[in-house]
Formats: C-alpha cells, structure tokens, sequence
C-alpha cells in the first residue's frame, strides 16, 4: 500500500478532478467513502452536478474563516493531498475497508487526530478499485496549522500496519531518501507518446550518468545540453551564483506549448546543486581527463578501487559506507558506458536498479570516497574495452552489489537492499554472458601438462587449505593460462597465489579458482611497469642534460608560428 502526500493551493481544481472523468475516462464511480463528517460533506457522487459547488464551497469555508481572521493573508500551501493505493496482484477493499484505512493515515499524519474536535475537515474520494485520494485543507478550528513534518513518513508506516492486518503485500518501509514516482498524469502522457518511461525519469537516468562522468558543474550543465536537454538555472539575488537549477526533455511541452520543468531535487535527492557539488571538485582545481599510457588502467584502477570498497563497507564507518556506495552507482554508470558487449545492456540496467541503494538517511561522506569516484571517472574517458581485465572488473562490481544489499539489510534499510540485490542480478546476468566465452577461450589455450604440474605445486605450497577445491574447480585449466600470462608479465606464480588468495570471498567461494583467476587478471603487468619507468627515467636524464633554452617570445609572423609548432 503507497501512500503519497503532496501539498497545494487549488481546493476547488482537485476536487473537479476526484469527481470528474479523468484524463482518460478512468474515473469509475467517484463517490466519498469517509469524511470529517459524513452527514456534512455533500457528495458529488451521489447527488446532482449542483454539488460540485456547493462541495467546494463547503471545503473551502474553513480556510476562508481563517484566511479573514488572519487578515487576508492566505496560508501557503493549504491543500495537503494523498492518494493510497494498494500493491498489484491485491485484493480490492471495500468502501468500509477504505474508509477506516482513510481515517487511520489522517490520524497518523496529524491532519485528523482522533477525537480532535478542532482537527481539519477532510475527505476521501473512491474512484478506482485499487485506491483512494484524501483531501484536506490544513487549517484547523482553532485556526492553527496541523503539524506535518514527517507526514509522509508517518503515512507510510502506517500503511505497513495495515498491510499486515488487512492481509494486503507487505511493501518495505522508506527513509524519505528515495525519488519521486511519477504522476498519474506523467504517465498517461508518456503511455499517449509511445514511450516506456516518463520524462521525470529519463532525465534522472541522463542526469545520473552525465553527473558520474563529468569532472566540474559547468560540464554537467554542458554536457546536458548537448543531449538536448534544456537547462535553466536559478541565481543568488546577491552573488549571482547557481543556487538551483530545473531540466527539461526534448519536446516535453505542457498544453501551452511551454517546456516542462523538473528541480534537480525533484528528479532525485542527490541531484540537487548542493548533493552534486558535494561530489564533484573544486571547481578551480578540478582536473582534466588524464590519459594514461596503458589504456588497461582506468579499468584496473576502478577494480582495485572497488576491492577496497569492500573493505569500507566492514569498517563500521557509515559515513564513509555510504560516500563510497554513491561512487560507485557513479562507476556502475560509467562501466556500462565503457562497455561495447552485448551484456552492456545488463550494466544499465544494475545502474539504473542501484540507483534506489546509492543513497539512504547516512550521509555520506563522499571525500572518503575521492579514490573511487577518480577512477570511475577515468574510465569514463577511456577508450577499449580490455577483455579479460573488463571482465575481472564486472566480477569485481557484482561482489560489491552483493555486499552493500547485505550492508543495507543490517541498517534496516529495505529498501536499498533489495535496490541493490536487483543491480546484483543484473551484473551477475552479465558477468555470465561475458565470462562464458572469456573462460572457454583461456581453457583452449592451457599450458602444457608439465607447466600445469608446476602449478598445481604453487596452489598446493601458497593456498594449503583451498587446493583441493581450487584444483577440483571447472576453471581450473582457465586459471593455469592465466598464471602463464602473469609468469610472463614478470610475477612469480606461487607468491601472486599467496598474496590474491588472502583476500576475501576464498572460503566462500562456490568457484575458487574462478575467483582467483579474475584477482590475477586484474593484476598489473610488471615487466611493462619496468618498462615505462626506464623509459621515463631515461628521458629525464636525457633531458637534465640538455641546457633549457630561453623563454621563447609569443611568434607574431606566420614562419615564427610554423617553426614553433
């Protein structure tokens, strides 16, 4: 059962629209199940078209009393409003079972406490089999405002109770970090366009992924903008500063032809203007793509900032859980924009599920996090995808899922774990489609039966406790090639076996020497490091012995531009 309150200012547009047809002629039977006062709310539904006035007139009384002896000035927002609407694949309530449910969430959000005399006048309307909407006007008798903080909230936990003694699908409860769903009316708009989600949520999924991958707020905007999505930004009356900002999508348009408006905090909590600069650097620091010799690092620098991600999410320091949590619904993004196989679509879609798990009532601190969102952001700019490496990453990414799903649970946070056992499943669909080949290729391409020996002696002396397993594993003749590999990429095979074999998920591993295999994989190839740092102390020596020539003045002729160049 959701319930979702919303305020206003429109008391007499509502209730046309509770008692009208709808937008599509959806509107059955549109009739009051409970009130404030059964035998004073005329009802619509029940009684001629003249009702629709002298409802609202009669709704509409108790603000007008108190807007007079306020003298004039009308209270903001006086409109609180709440459709409840039961979980699909429930049972239908009656207009009895409705009614109680009405009275019981008036109560909890404090609109209508029980036996408050002075409480506000509400209503609420039936129209539908599966939900109902409760209106009232928050002014009370004794002309104070109804204390609503938390009404949402409280709404929802109360809907928990009555799904479990109506018999009604237990829902999990929120912590009021999660998005906006859409309208009713954002839906039926998008169903009437041919499209399979709504504005409000494309551009969250476009302003997530170009928020991971930009490095400065002048990007974000930018890069937004190149998409074709329209920007409007809100400046500071004294500084002249970004204090907000709103998105459009291309061809968004409400009947007047104008472009419809979505706040950042609309879209989602942490994009906000002040959520996202939390996240990105200083915008006078910020640095620019680095484009690494190996195009292989920005996806072993995300995977060995993942594995220490784990580690966090066991340090008891919540903050830092969570700072590294949002980074990596930051990665998650990029890794799928990196991705060129068909299992890219099964990265987006662990994206956009993570999405709900990336954020909850911890706040995060996201500079313990710098690490990982810097190397998400690398590979962002990164060009080829690595084969095996990509893979050790995707195996790497599906771990961690798994492990904030359990962070979650321990906190009480519903629904942020099953967010995040859903990106699991996503990744793990994934990773199977990707390493099913990777796998079979290394399998084809196993060293000869003596090198094989050898390796199984180095299993044997560095993992005694997990040789028998690692040995008798499916991938194990996967695993010899690619201790070939790292033998020739300069790494001794029985101490890179002792030193990946120290980390977790060993003892638990269904696949041991899967899971050593990806660990290896990731590893950096040392002969190609030697490489590149004796070249580059080559070429400083080179260069210290070479007088510096003197600053040469800005060419001002076309030959003096040439020479230069």
């Amino acid at each position: 059962m959701v319930p979702d309150v919303s305020t206003g200012s429109n008391t007499r547009g509502l209730i046309v629209y509770l008692f009208g047809p709808g937008r599509r002629d959806e509107h059955t039977d549109p009739h009051i199940v409970a009130a404030w006062d059964m035998a004073g709310a005329p009802d619509p539904g029940r009684a001629s078209k003249a009702s629709y006035s002298q409802l609202a007139k009669r709704l509409d009384h108790h603000v007008d009393l108190r807007t007079r002896e306020l003298g004039g000035k009308k209270p903001p927002q006086h409109v609180w409003h709440c459709p409840v609407r039961t979980a699909p694949g429930d049972r239908y309530l009656t207009d009895a079972e409705w009614a109680e449910v009405a009275r019981r969430i008036v109560h909890a959000a404090s609109i209508a406490p029980e036996g408050d005399d002075k409480a506000c006048r509400w209503i609420a309307v039936r129209h539908a089999d599966d939900h109902i909407h409760i209106m009232a006007t928050t002014v009370r008798a004794d002309g104070r405002r109804p204390r609503t903080h938390q009404d949402g909230q409280r709404a929802q936990a109360e809907c928990r109770k009555i799904e479990a003694e109506f018999g009604l699908r237990r829902l999990k409860p929120g912590d009021l970090t999660a998005p906006r769903t859409p309208t009713g009316a954002e839906r039926a708009k998008a169903e009437r366009q041919g499209q399979t989600v709504t504005a409000r949520q494309w551009l969250r999924e476009q302003a997530y992924a170009v928020a991971a991958a930009v490095r400065t707020e002048a990007d974000y905007f930018t890069v937004l903008q190149s998409l074709g999505i329209k920007v409007k930004t809100r400046l500071g009356p004294e500084t002249g500063d970004v204090i907000g900002y709103s998105l459009a999508a291309p061809g968004d348009t409400n009947a007047a032809g104008e472009p419809v408006w979505y706040g950042g905090s609309k879209l989602a909590p942490d994009l906000s203007i002040n959520r996202l600069r939390e996240r990105l650097p200083d915008q006078k620091v910020a640095d620019h793509p680095r484009y690494v010799a190996d195009p292989a690092d920005p996806w072993r620098h995300t995977t060995t900032a993942i594995h220490a991600a784990r580690t966090v999410l066991d340090s008891g320091d919540d903050a830092a859980a969570q700072g590294h949590l949002a980074a990596f619904g930051d990665a998650l993004y990029n890794i799928a924009s990196a991705t060129t196989g068909p299992h890219r679509a099964e990265l987006q879609a662990a994206a956009m599920a993570f999405n709900r798990a990336r954020r909850s009532a911890t706040r995060a601190d996201h500079q313990a996090a710098a690490a990982l969102r810097k190397a998400a952001k690398e590979l962002a700019y990164a060009s080829g995808e690595p084969g095996g490496l990509a893979i050790a990453l995707l195996f790497a990414t599906m771990h961690l899922a798994r492990a904030a799903a359990k962070w979650h649970e321990q906190r009480g946070h519903e629904q942020q774990a099953a967010a995040a056992e859903e990106a699991f499943r996503h990744l793990h669909a994934g990773y199977q489609q990707a390493a099913a080949p990777a796998l079979a290729d290394l399998a084809r391409r196993a060293p000869g039966v003596a090198t094989a020996r050898r390796f199984e002696q180095d299993v044997r002396a560095a993992l005694p406790d997990h040789a028998d397993r690692i040995l008798a594993d499916p991938t194990w003749t996967s695993l010899t090639t690619t201790l070939a590999q790292a033998e020739t990429a300069g790494h001794n095979p029985r101490r890179l076996l002792a030193e990946v074999g120290a980390q977790r998920e060993l003892d638990s591993a269904e696949h041991p020497a899967e899971v050593l295999n990806w660990r290896i994989t990731a590893q950096p190839n040392r002969r190609m490091q030697a490489a590149r740092r004796q070249s580059t102390i080559s070429g400083t020596s080179a260069r210290s012995a070479t007088p510096h020539p003197p600053a040469t003045p800005v060419a001002t002729r076309p030959e003096e531009r040439s020479r230069h160049r």
